[in-house]
């Protein structure tokens, strides 16, 4: 018997969303939809504020591309792209220090995507520009499903590379190569790691289920090893770190023994596990580079995902998260 498929049927977002402000802005700031656009662009963007003053002026969405510690404004619009929009984007990312500029709209202008193509050839690295046109579609009586279309963006490249000018070019091409060839191999072996497009520095983060909190794969040329840590960011990282340290005995049972580093010095805090045998240089070693990340990653987003959670920190995002909850029921 012949299987039977749906057709995508597109709706027109206006009949969805009538107001940026009030509606489609606070949507897209959600944790779940901020993600959908992180994965759609190779970022891992965290909310910083929504409608940030800027002047008199205000911005939609600030966030920060944790992958790159690079500052993120998000300029949305219901309708086709104009001039007013786009001076906005340039105003707000010189008002607020912003590295990369995301606009979201119903339909780019052949104008404005060569304005956006303009800017990335102009500025790249220090700025990179995004344009993205935000459908709805369904099919049959099914609930309207987003997509995120990349219209614009800046070259692969040199959006990837992370200006540092004590990292040599060279080393930056081989953690792209090298990042590049791990994703592959998780996507033909199969995972539940949430993996982003990657990128020409010597991390690989992950989500890990929680704001502030990462799952980071590391790699260094120097040191000659690999590692996979859990990463805590913000005021509440050593609230953070001093109750994971509770569940200690219970996480090294499954894990092994881990490097716990509260930092002193800074305010962030980390989980650390290293393979010191490891030479990226040598091609020849990638495939258990690979197979260890690979299960160390896997391990640690199984064993610390739950519990970091569950920890009662961040009432701001717990609150955010049960206000969603309410407005889906």
């Amino acid at each position: 018997m012949e299987k039977a498929l749906g057709s995508l049927q597109p709706i027109d977002i206006r009949e969805f969303w009538d107001d940026e402000a009030r509606e489609f802005t606070p949507w897209l700031a959600k944790p779940k939809n901020l993600e959908r656009l992180s994965s759609t662009l190779g970022m891992e963007l965290e909310l910083e504020g929504v409608e940030v003053p800027v002047g008199p002026y205000k911005a939609d969405i600030v966030a920060q591309d944790i992958s790159s510690n690079s500052r993120v404004i998000i300029e949305n619009q219901l309708d086709d792209t104009d001039h007013g929009h786009l001076g906005k984007l340039i105003t707000y990312a010189s008002g607020l220090d912003a590295k990369i500029i995301i606009w979201i709209s119903r339909n780019f202008t052949d104008e404005h995507r060569r304005a956006i193509d303009f800017l990335n050839e102009n500025s790249a690295p220090n700025l990179r520009f995004w344009g993205l046109a935000i459908k709805l579609f369904r099919i049959g009586d099914s609930m309207p499903a987003p997509m995120f279309e990349i219209v614009a963006s800046p070259n692969d490249y040199l959006a990837s590379v992370k200006v540092d000018d004590k990292v040599p070019s060279e080393t930056k091409a081989l953690y792209l190569k090298f990042w590049t060839a791990f994703k592959d191999i998780c996507s033909s072996q199969g995972t539940l790691l949430s993996l982003r497009k990657p990128k020409a520095q010597h991390w690989f983060s992950m989500a890990v289920g929680r704001g502030k909190f990462s799952l980071s794969l590391t790699a260094s040329v120097q040191k000659k090893r690999v590692g996979c840590e859990i990463y805590m960011r913000g005021k509440n990282a050593k609230t953070a770190f001093k109750l994971l340290e509770k569940d200690r005995k219970t996480v090294e049972a499954v894990t092994g023994p881990l490097d716990w580093q509260e930092l002193p010095d800074g305010q962030d805090c980390r989980i650390f596990l290293a393979h010191p045998d490891a030479d990226i240089s040598n091609q020849a070693n990638w495939p258990k580079e690979f197979e260890w990340l690979k299960e160390k990653a896997e391990l640690f987003h199984k064993v610390f995902s739950p519990i970091i959670k569950r920890l009662p920190i961040m009432e701001a995002d717990a609150e955010e998260e049960a206000n969603s909850e309410k407005e889906e029921t």
